[in-house]
């Protein structure tokens, strides 16, 4: 993998830039809504980010691999929360059938 994504770059930079903007949406992305050209800025710098990341990926780093280990744990969270949940709304109600 790390010597196929060193023979196509490009794809390797879509690859971790799409990967670092869905991080960012989901850890590190605030509440409010950021004006236009805030969020031009933003997409510019994670843009450059991720060349400097292609850049260490290149040099055998395993970047691309790093950041899916990252997602695959956030969306293990999400389906960690997604079962919690199910769960506190079925002892909700099977309290409340105990009352009645």
């Amino acid at each position: 993998m790390q010597i196929w994504f060193a023979e196509h770059p490009f794809i390797a930079f879509v690859v971790i830039f799409i990967l670092l903007g869905f991080v960012y949406n989901r850890v590190f992305r605030v509440n409010q809504k950021l004006s236009l050209a805030k969020e031009i800025l933003l997409y510019v710098m994670m843009a450059f980010g991720s060349g400097i990341l292609l850049i260490f990926q290149h040099d055998k780093l395993p970047i691309i691999q790093c950041l899916l280990v990252a997602v695959g744990l956030m969306l293990l969270v999400r389906v960690r929360h997604f079962a919690e949940a199910r769960q506190k709304r079925k002892a909700a109600a099977d309290t409340a059938k105990r009352r009645y």
